[in-house]
């Protein structure tokens, strides 16, 4: 097993939480993908998005698989302008690539807002750390574990 899902896995047992990671025999990297896969609509996919702030800070945006991020919208609701990050600089402050990151099991602390529209479904599904691995927990559970603030991106 790779260690970017061993490290979603701890987050996992951290909060003692009943949830698994499942490998699919397809690749979930894709929102279309990944619903494909677990069978679920494409809103139910959690986007993990990361952008950069002109600090240098990496902000994470858990982004429904329907929708997309409004930077400028951003700005104007929390004063924060964004820009894409380098994927050198996601590998080295989350421990994975571009288009695999986790909302969890980062290698370093990473501020987290989340899509206010995940949280009209019971059920949502995320990327475990590799092209092929998602996990799923309730928008609530998926909150408390990432630490993140809701937000609307468009």
């Amino acid at each position: 097993m790779s260690k970017s899902i061993e490290r979603v896995e701890a987050v996992i047992r951290s909060f003692d939480l009943e949830v698994n990671v499942e490998h699919m025999p397809a690749n979930t990297r894709t929102a279309l993908e990944a619903a494909q896969a677990v069978g679920c609509e494409i809103g139910q996919i959690v986007k993990s998005l990361i952008f950069e702030t002109k600090t240098g800070d990496l902000l994470l945006l858990l982004v429904s698989g329907k929708h997309t991020v409004d930077v400028k919208k951003f700005k104007l609701d929390w004063g924060i302008a964004l820009n894409r990050a380098d994927p050198q600089k996601v590998r080295s402050r989350t421990g994975f690539a571009i288009g695999g990151v986790a909302p969890i099991g980062h290698i370093t602390s990473i501020d987290t807002w989340m899509d206010v529209a995940l949280f009209s479904y019971s059920k949502v599904w995320a990327a475990a750390g590799a092209p092929n691995a998602v996990f799923a927990v309730t928008p609530d559970v998926l909150m408390e574990i990432t630490r993140a603030k809701k937000f609307q991106p468009l």
